[in-house]
């Protein structure tokens, strides 16, 4: 386990050397969130909706601040996968597949607070009806922060079977493109869910890609009141766990069929 947490420090560092991007990614999504925003006030403005024009710049700004752990990966590893020098990895007496979960997570996690902390901020100083609302209790908040960690761990646990499929076709770019256009459309990043017709939300949002975004955000703004949080968090459990078992017999099925050549 210590192996694992130092692995998972270092990438955290390792973030945060980045700042001229973090810079770049708070413009570009703050400019994205506004044009959003304002998209979707014109559309009420001719054809107001059941669901508040609040509850949707809220959920506006969290897809914004929240985009970079959906679609952020590794280059590292797939240029290992590429190069056959992951080969060198294995030779670490470390399970891959949680050394790798670890580096994801921390990337993840450390890229989504640098942009996503200033981003909310910024979107709370906003007029009404522009920015982001508080949170409908403060149990909506704890519970929606606790969901959006539940989420991040799903989420590793997807790219980690992206990753797998990489390991068999050594081209991240079809899978992964198939990948993240399911999550972006699925998750809430895309169009908020709470839009989609009602027959859709019964089915998509028990997918895993709506554990990633939508349901927290949902307990945030009150759409899922804290008494159906339990089993919001019993969906995303279910899923993270599946979702890693998945992904380690795809890790183990893959190093045995592995073959390097070269000196």
């Amino acid at each position: 386990m210590r192996a694992y947490f130092s692995v998972f420090r270092m990438r955290l560092r390792m973030e945060l050397q980045y700042r001229g991007a973090m810079i770049g990614g708070i413009a570009c999504q703050m400019f994205f969130g506004i044009v959003l925003v304002a998209l979707y006030r014109a559309l009420y403005a001719s054809k107001p909706q059941a669901l508040p024009i609040e509850s949707v710049t809220t959920y506006v700004w969290f897809q914004q601040s929240c985009f970079r752990m959906l679609i952020s990966t590794d280059p590292d590893l797939m240029d290992k996968i590429r190069s056959g020098n992951i080969s060198y990895d294995m030779c670490r007496p470390v399970n891959m597949y949680w050394f790798y979960y670890a580096r994801i997570m921390a990337q993840k996690l450390m890229g989504s607070m640098m942009r996503g902390i200033p981003m909310l901020v910024m979107a709370f100083l906003l007029p009404r009806g522009w920015g982001v609302q508080f949170p409908d209790s403060p149990a909506g908040l704890i519970l929606g922060l606790a969901a959006l960690m539940m989420g991040l761990l799903c989420m590793c646990a997807i790219e980690n079977i992206t990753m797998g499929f990489t390991m068999r076709t050594l081209d991240p770019r079809g899978m992964q493109g198939l990948l993240s256009l399911l999550m972006i459309t699925f998750s809430g990043n895309l169009l908020p869910l709470t839009l989609f017709p009602d027959s859709w939300q019964r089915v998509i949002t028990v997918l895993p890609y709506a554990q990633l975004l939508d349901a927290p955000i949902r307990l945030y703004t009150g759409a899922y009141q804290p008494a159906e949080a339990a089993r919001i968090i019993l969906i995303q459990t279910i899923w993270t766990v599946v979702l890693i078992l998945v992904g380690m017999w795809m890790w183990r099925a893959n190093r045995k069929r592995m073959i390097v050549q070269g000196g």
